[in-house]
């Protein structure tokens, strides 16, 4: 029973996916044919997503370059505030962390138009900006949840030790604990790279620009060649494109992930 309820379960989360390539694989003349496997395959859909006239190549650009950024500048602040709040003793620390993941409860919907507000007077639309400094609102309490549960796993006695070596507490945290909580700090990369690599709302509200808009809302905004015309086809194909990078990030990094999410500090 356990088997059939895996198998019931991975059915389910591929069956969209599989969808999605069997749609891309069709000709445009066929996009509308529901049968399980492709009649016929044709690489058009494929070729239309890359047509320089789409601008998809500068849309996949500006993803990784907000998500990338993104990622890193929650690792730097998430670990650093997460190490503080594991290891500092002062007033008052339950009520920031509680304070940190409360954020969190906040609809994403709900912050668009005092968004859109304040980015239009400090000139902030059509930035890259825009975008990341909300996706850090995002990432951040989940990176700082993540790792000071890290931190708080592993005993004091790894600083101790490294400060009766020599070390200072800085050259402590970067020497002995960084490449410790190294599992931990990866699945918060890559938990943030995804969100930040998926999310639409507010690339969609902030930015107009077509070369500054990432892959989700390029996709969103794919037209046919006819008026009229669904183009389903290619967004199929746009959408295969933007989920193979995640989904080989994730097999491939999936025993750090795991390792992130269940070990402690010292094995």
């Amino acid at each position: 029973m356990p088997n059939l309820g895996v198998a019931a379960i991975v059915l389910f989360c591929l069956t969209p996916f599989y969808w999605m390539v069997a749609t891309t694989l069709r000709p445009p003349n066929q996009q509308f044919d529901n049968s399980l496997i492709p009649r016929s395959v044709s690489p058009e859909n494929l070729i239309a997503v890359f047509d320089p006239s789409v601008g998809f190549h500068r849309a996949l650009l500006n993803s990784f370059l907000v998500a990338g950024i993104t990622t890193a500048l929650t690792l730097v602040i998430g670990t650093t505030t997460a190490y503080a709040l594991a290891r500092l003793t002062f007033r008052g620390k339950k009520i920031v962390l509680a304070a940190i993941i409360a954020t969190v409860m906040f609809p994403g919907i709900s912050l668009i138009v005092p968004l859109l507000k304040l980015f239009t007077d400090i000139g902030w639309i059509n930035t890259y900006q825009a975008m990341i400094v909300p996706y850090l609102s995002f990432a951040l309490p989940l990176t700082v949840w993540l790792l000071t549960t890290f931190f708080k796993q592993m005993p004091f006695d790894l600083e101790q030790a490294a400060q009766a070596d020599g070390c200072t507490p800085g050259q402590a945290f970067r020497k002995v604990i960084l490449p410790i909580a190294l599992p931990g700090m990866f699945t918060a990369a890559v938990l943030t790279f995804i969100m930040a690599w998926n999310e639409f709302i507010i690339a969609l509200t902030i930015v107009n620009r077509p070369k500054m808009q990432t892959v989700t809302v390029a996709i969103s905004q794919f037209t046919g060649a006819q008026q009229f015309e669904l183009p389903f086809g290619t967004q199929m194909a746009a959408g295969v494109v933007v989920t193979i990078p995640l989904v080989l990030l994730v097999l491939i990094c999936r025993r750090r992930i795991i390792a992130g999410l269940t070990a402690g500090g010292v094995k």
